[in-house]
């Protein structure tokens, strides 16, 4: 070929599929778990680049114009021969792991101590974690799901909420310098504030929120992973701040205590993100299922605390 076609998105060819065999935007959404506003500027795209109008919108329907069906018709046969050769060449359904793309500290402290409950409970599925270190989980690659730090909350994307940010200040029963875990904010001057983050936010927020806001010298030990912050806090060698969830399972076995202070919520939220590839996987319902029930634990802990 001469000259290289101009190829419109596969995402959004997709996507037209569903809302010309659903005759709406909502349904569509809820299909490939997008947000309608997602869907809208998809067939948006698609509209720009062929020049012509796929739909006719009503208040009730939509419904595929003459040149509209002329798309459907080539969208449906491309995306059919892909699974076919989907099918042909890539492994069966179920041996097909499951990617997520999470947190290190996530992963290690929340995550990896309940996975086995989910082997149980899908004993023909697999999981392929991928973890990130730093303050942001990178969506591009291809996994499946990616669960995400939100600091100012939940955004337009299809997201699965798992739980909202709670600081709370940790360390060790007895610290490495002899000295008491600290009852106070003048006591806690007495020991090094350890950060799972060179950025140093969350204890910026936390000491922010508080009551008594008189300026203390402390003294700081960064890191820029959460799970070393919370391994050098069980170690004795200051009071790390950290959300609760990740110190959840080290305060039950004792290794780690709440010297004082109450969980501050800041508005942040963890979320699971699936891309495409992910809603169209055979273990998306499954895994999206445990995900929630994790979730629903989580708050019902919270409640408790």
């Amino acid at each position: 070929m001469d000259n290289p076609l101009r190829i419109p998105s596969l995402q959004a060819l997709q996507t037209l599929v569903h809302v010309a065999e659903s005759n709406s935007f909502t349904a569509a959404a809820s299909r490939l778990y997008l947000t309608q506003s997602a869907v809208s500027r998809q067939i948006q795209q698609l509209e720009e680049h062929y020049a012509v109008a796929l739909f006719e919108r009503t208040s009730r329907r939509v419904s595929l114009t003459e040149q509209g069906r002329d798309v459907y018709g080539v969208a449906l046969e491309l995306l059919r021969a892909l699974g076919g050769l989907q099918q042909r060449l890539a492994p069966a359904p179920l041996e097909q792991p499951f990617r997520i793309r999470i947190f290190v500290s996530l992963a290690v402290r929340w995550l990896l101590p309940r996975l086995s409950g989910f082997y149980a409970a899908n004993p023909g599925l697999c999981l392929s974690i991928e973890t990130v270190g730093g303050e942001t989980v990178d969506t591009g690659g291809d996994c499946d799901a990616y669960v995400l730090y939100l600091r100012d909350g939940l955004d337009e994307r299809a997201l699965t909420p798992l739980f909202d940010e709670y600081l709370i200040p940790v360390c060790a029963p007895q610290l490495s310098d002899g000295l008491p875990p600290p009852r106070s904010l003048e006591q806690l001057a007495e020991h090094a504030l350890i950060h799972g983050s060179t950025s140093r936010h969350e204890w910026t927020v936390w000491l922010q929120a508080q009551t008594d806001q008189t300026p203390h010298n402390y003294q700081h030990l960064m890191f820029n992973l959460d799970d070393l912050a919370l391994d050098a806090a069980a170690r004795g060698l200051g009071v790390a701040m950290t959300d609760r969830v990740l110190a959840q399972d080290a305060i039950s076995r004792g290794s780690l205590i709440v010297p004082f202070g109450q969980p501050l919520k800041t508005g942040g939220v963890y979320a699971l993100w699936l891309r495409d590839s992910g809603a169209a996987h055979p273990a998306c319902n499954a895994v999206l299922d445990w995900f929630q029930t994790q979730s629903a634990a989580v708050g019902e802990r919270g409640m408790r605390a």
